[in-house]
């Protein structure tokens, strides 16, 4: 199938890559194109082979997964990255949604959840697990320095209109485009116009960095 999902497995434990290659494979819309064991690595297969989405672990020797991350991010910008962890208090999770990862999952993530996150992210949502972010929010915001915009949340929300606040308040609390246009009556094109200029007005990146903002402007906690 010339459709599939182009998959590459970042790792550096190869059982944890054979494992999620098992699930994987088993869809008929998803293939694994490739494997890397280091972020570096990663970049380099990236470049090579392009894929959809990188399911990139965190914790690596050598170049890992937040600086591979945030390369990729600038590089090549249609490739989707989600990060994985043991621990949902992994400020380095969080350090690479920051650079742009467009999702976070847990390694012991049951296989249907890993499908369906892949599915999700190269759809261009986000894996958004309410429960996970705000643990992981709870760590990170006090390190996210003076720079924050949590002091002044009317100033940060005053370019958007009052639609545009309603989407962001629900991108907060971890909703996919699907589920906010069944809770505001919209259809999924209009919510993912919306959602488009929430991020831009906000001048953030991606969908998850939105969901930090909106931690730290207090929208959603």
């Amino acid at each position: 199938m010339s459709d599939r999902i182009r998959v590459l497995l970042v790792d550096d434990q190869e059982l944890v890559r054979y494992g999620f290659r098992l699930v994987l494979e088993a869809q008929d819309d998803i293939v694994v194109v490739g494997e890397a064991s280091d972020g570096a690595e990663a970049i380099r297969m990236v470049d090579l082979l392009g894929p959809d989405v990188v399911l990139m672990d965190v914790r690596m020797p050598g170049v890992g997964g937040i600086e591979a991350t945030r390369t990729l991010h600038a590089t090549h910008p249609d490739t989707r990255v989600l990060v994985l962890t043991t621990y949902d208090r992994d400020e380095f999770a969080f350090g690479a949604l920051q650079a742009g990862a467009a999702g976070f999952l847990l390694k012991n993530t049951r296989p249907d959840e890993l499908v369906a996150a892949v599915r999700t992210v190269n759809s261009g949502d986000a894996v958004v697990s309410p429960r996970v972010t705000s643990k992981l929010i709870e760590v990170a915001v006090p390190h996210l320095g003076a720079g924050s915009t949590a002091a002044d949340p009317d100033a940060a929300l005053g370019a958007l209109s009052e639609r545009e606040r309603e989407v962001f308040v629900l991108i907060g609390r971890g909703l996919t485009n699907a589920e906010i246009a069944q809770e505001l009556f919209l259809s999924e094109s209009t919510v993912k116009a919306h959602v488009g200029r929430v991020l831009a007005k906000l001048g953030v990146a991606t969908r998850v960095q939105a969901v930090i903002r909106a931690y730290e402007l207090g929208i959603v906690g």
